[in-house]
């Protein structure tokens, strides 16, 4: 089943930045697309959820050294 989710992420500063991200993102099995925005502060994901979920998809983030903002 095919999900999308918008994640507020800080730390990103440049288009350098958002590479590392989608770059990060997109070597998870499961995803099928990811934009990340240092303007916008965000990074969208469209993904299997099926075979990922939001957290491994969080904690890729963090692990390329970014931080997710819990907007709940």
């Amino acid at each position: 089943m095919t999900e999308s989710a918008s994640l507020t992420v800080t730390g990103m500063k440049c288009g350098g930045c958002e590479n590392n991200v989608t770059t990060k993102l997109k070597s998870i099995n499961g995803i099928i697309s990811a934009t990340a925005s240092s303007k916008d502060k965000l990074v969208d994901v469209e993904f299997d959820s099926q075979k990922t979920n939001l957290k491994a998809i969080a904690d890729a983030i963090t692990d390329a050294g970014y931080t997710v903002v819990d907007d709940n």
